[in-house]
């Protein structure tokens, strides 16, 4: 084992950038999303797009991973994926997930839960041709979640659908987007002392009730 390890436990730090309130913060929690957010940008975090998305499946075990957000409103928090991946898979048996950004610069966390919906065919389209070439390819190169015997697959599958499709591939029947419908947010502010800011909003009967919780 290394020297770290030792010494996990003893790696701290102090909270002490902002505070969270419910005099400053916004009765709607999208609002208060798409400020935190838009701070995150302005503040020039590391992927301030990039958000953990937990499942789970038929044997309920749960798992996560990150992907990036490609769009939110008041329907909802919207990604894209391969709907054979694990996620996929898993959110076809099982249509209820849970997300959560970590802005460490900021000491701040979302997150949000809520049932799974696929987006609409013509949003997924519409998106997919927005991205670059490489990635539209990507798309069709790759089982995700699936076992391959080396990278050299990937690379294969990528030379054959470039071939194929030029410069105008089709998206994937099997690619496109997923949409959380939020019914439960978390807003959590660190603070001194471990005496954290922690704000939730949960969904009863068409309004959103603001609770603090303890931390």
């Amino acid at each position: 084992m290394s020297q770290i390890s030792a010494h996990i436990a003893d790696l701290r730090k102090s909270y002490e950038r902002a505070e969270l309130n419910e005099d400053a913060s916004h009765a709607a929690p999208l609002q208060q999303f798409d400020q935190w957010l838009q701070e995150a940008v302005n503040a020039q975090v590391n992927e301030p797009n990039a958000m953990t998305v937990a499942t789970v499946g038929s044997d309920l075990r749960p798992s996560t991973r990150v992907v990036l957000i490609k769009g939110y409103d008041e329907r909802g928090i919207v990604w894209y994926t391969n709907y054979g991946s694990r996620k996929g898979q898993e959110l076809g048996g099982n249509p209820f997930a849970a997300l959560q950004f970590h802005w460490v610069e900021l000491e701040r966390v979302v997150r949000i839960e809520g049932r799974v919906e696929r987006v609409s065919a013509e949003e997924s389209d519409a998106y997919f041709h927005s991205r670059p070439l490489d990635s539209r390819i990507g798309a069709w190169a790759s089982p995700q979640s699936q076992v391959i015997s080396g990278r050299s697959v990937l690379v294969a599958n990528a030379a054959k659908y470039g071939a194929q499709f030029l410069l105008n591939p089709p998206r994937p029947p099997h690619w496109g987007g997923f949409r959380l419908v939020p019914d439960r947010w978390e807003f959590w502010q660190g603070r001194k002392s471990r005496l954290h800011d922690r704000l939730r909003y949960e969904l009863h009967d068409g309004h959103w009730l603001r609770e603090r919780l303890a931390p």
